[in-house]
């Protein structure tokens, strides 16, 4: 596990602008199921806020109360692991969970802000509600660096525009890969953790850049949010296989159901373990 200070040495930017805010420090976990002998190593990364409140970009106070689902992703990415290790999975599997609560104060991170990520390239904060992609590049990068992993997967309750689109049943799949997009979606058909694929289109690349950094973390539209914010991930991954599952839709249940009580769904648990057969 990385702490706050260790994540402030290693040049953690993205995280520190997160958490900045909160009195609750910054973590990284990472949990590992490292077989003897494995040539094959796949990381799964999940987004860990704690609590959202939005930041600065405060949220509209109806429904906040919901904002502790906000670490559905790294939850997920957890339980995925111990049932890993259970399961005595014959290859290298890498969870990595940056942990953060998203809170404004006189520390948090303001609009305009210019941060500088792991990876290196610069930020411009266009919305501090938008932070769960800030947290998910710096883990992203991290788990390219170190662990080198033939595929990676992010998992994450990321954007508000995915539920609007696919409401609160089904998960947003982005990939660029068209087997591992098509492996996941079948996992989930199976699993019954239903995902529909959506486009990672190049031309929205233009929505976030910015004139004083690399890139900005929100589009100049509000179109397309689900989409754009998969890009803005997809600047990170360089060359490794990658997917992007937004589960902002079926991470979390309003009332109780056949499928589940109300609360926390899991869902991603059972689809990431049917998934990890087939990688």
């Amino acid at each position: 596990m990385l702490g706050e200070k260790e994540l402030k040495q290693k040049k953690f930017g993205a995280i520190m602008a997160v958490a900045a805010g909160s009195w609750s420090k910054p973590r990284m976990v990472i949990l590992e199921h490292n077989p003897k002998g494995s040539e094959k190593t796949v990381a799964l990364v999940g987004k860990g806020v704690t609590f959202d409140s939005g930041g600065i970009n405060l949220k509209p106070s109806a429904g906040m109360e919901e904002m502790k689902l906000d670490m559905s992703g790294a939850a997920a990415v957890a339980a995925t692991l111990i049932t890993a290790a259970k399961l005595k999975f014959g290859f290298r599997v890498i969870g990595i969970l940056p942990i953060v609560e998203n809170m404004p104060s006189g520390n948090a991170s303001r609009p305009g802000d210019i941060i500088k990520t792991y990876d290196g390239k610069t930020v411009e904060i266009g919305n501090t509600d938008a932070e769960g992609r800030l947290i998910l590049i710096d883990a992203i990068s991290y788990g390219i660096k170190k662990y080198k992993p033939q595929t990676l997967i992010d998992m994450a309750t990321l954007t508000g525009a995915c539920v609007v689109a696919l409401g609160e049943k089904i998960a947003g799949i982005f990939s660029s890969d068209e087997k591992l997009a098509e492996d996941i979606i079948l996992s989930g058909q199976k699993t019954h953790e239903r995902c529909w694929r959506l486009p990672l289109t190049e031309e929205y690349k233009e929505l976030f850049k910015s004139d004083f950094a690399d890139l900005n973390n929100v589009g100049s539209t509000r179109y397309g949010g689900a989409i754009t914010a998969a890009l803005f991930l997809s600047e990170f991954v360089k060359d490794t296989r990658w997917a992007h599952i937004d589960i902002a839709g079926p991470a979390y249940a309003k009332k109780e159901s056949a499928y589940c009580g109300a609360g926390g769904t899991g869902f991603g648990v059972r689809l990431l373990c049917d998934l990890l057969d087939k990688l």
